[in-house]
């Protein structure tokens, strides 16, 4: 016999093992088969005490359709995909999409960048303006809302969410370092390495770009 394909429909399959458990165990003998939900039913015959159905029975039975490609047959049941039972303890988490990815990539981008020119000014005593902190700011800034909009999965969100706090902790660190120039203090490019909130939006930039590479959120408290 040839099998049916569609492996997420395994209640069919199990159906039709409960229903041996109603019949004798002697060669070619009949019953029938209902499905919950689905009026009418269809022969079933035992043969070796496994119970056999017509295909072409079970697929009007449950208002599907039979395809042929070769030896292969393809019961297709109406809305199989969103019919599929969700595991107990586990939630539906679609992957990130396109538009959204893409935007996120560019903050994470963004953020790297403006980090760098972070440290080495830092490290060069550069003057940091106004107009030098938008040029890095600003882009990040965009792409973030850019992202915001695209956002359409609840993977999307949440992910965003993490994103939005590393652009936080980012400015956090920008305006600690600029108040500390205002008041003259001293901060080396080392010191700035070894910062805990630096280390924070690197252990968080990590996590990002491994989310986006999987294309499956986690969070693993990095950019809390």
């Amino acid at each position: 016999m040839r099998r049916i394909l569609r492996p997420a429909w395994l209640t069919l399959v199990v159906l039709l093992l409960l229903a041996a458990a109603g019949f004798s165990q002697g060669n070619h003998e009949s019953g029938t088969l209902t499905v919950s939900g689905h009026p009418g039913e269809v022969p079933v015959t035992q043969i070796d005490g496994r119970p056999y159905v017509p295909l072409d029975a079970l697929a009007r039975l449950m208002n599907g359709s039979l395809g042929y490609q070769g030896k292969q047959i393809t019961l297709t049941l109406p809305g199989a995909a969103s019919a599929a039972p969700t595991p107990a303890g586990q939630t539906v988490n679609p992957a990130f999409s396109k538009d959204f990815l893409k935007a996120a990539l560019e903050t994470m981008s963004d953020v790297r960048e403006w980090r760098s020119a972070l440290l080495i000014a830092v490290e060069n005593g550069y003057r940091m303006t106004d107009v030098w902190l938008d040029q890095y700011q600003a882009p990040a800034a965009k792409n973030l809302r850019l992202a915001s909009i695209a956002a359409t999965t609840d993977s999307d969100r949440d992910a965003l969410r993490l994103l939005s706090k590393e652009l936080d902790h980012m400015q956090e660190l920008t305006n600690r370092i600029l108040t500390a120039r205002k008041n003259l203090s001293y901060i080396s490019a080392d010191s700035l390495k070894k910062d805990p909130l630096d280390q924070k939006i690197l252990k968080c930039a990590r996590s990002l770009a491994a989310m986006a590479a999987s294309g499956e959120f986690q969070d693993d408290g990095s950019c809390r």
